[in-house]
């Protein structure tokens, strides 16, 4: 995630040396206070389709690299979304 970077939107997805694939997002809030992390769960629980209440960051909270828990929503629906992403 890029914290103050001018917009709040997911850029598509990117893999990793390792092979692992992740979203690149980016949202406006300044990484201060958790606004950034916030921000992020706000932008992730949109464009799931769930309440804000139910995205959170798990892992990676200052770092750039996070892990959320996005609950009500199966690996099945995360899997498609990840599909459309990877099209940006």
């Amino acid at each position: 995630m890029t914290p103050s970077g001018g917009a709040d939107r997911i850029d598509g997805c990117a893999t990793d040396d390792a092979g692992q694939t992740y979203l690149k997002a980016r949202v406006r809030a300044a990484p201060e206070d958790g606004k950034a992390n916030a921000a992020l769960e706000a932008l992730l629980a949109k464009a799931l389709g769930v309440a804000k209440s139910k995205v959170k960051v798990a892992r990676g909270a200052t770092a750039r690299l996070k892990a959320v828990e996005i609950e009500g929503v199966s690996d099945t629906e995360i899997a498609a979304f990840l599909a459309t992403m990877e099209k940006r």
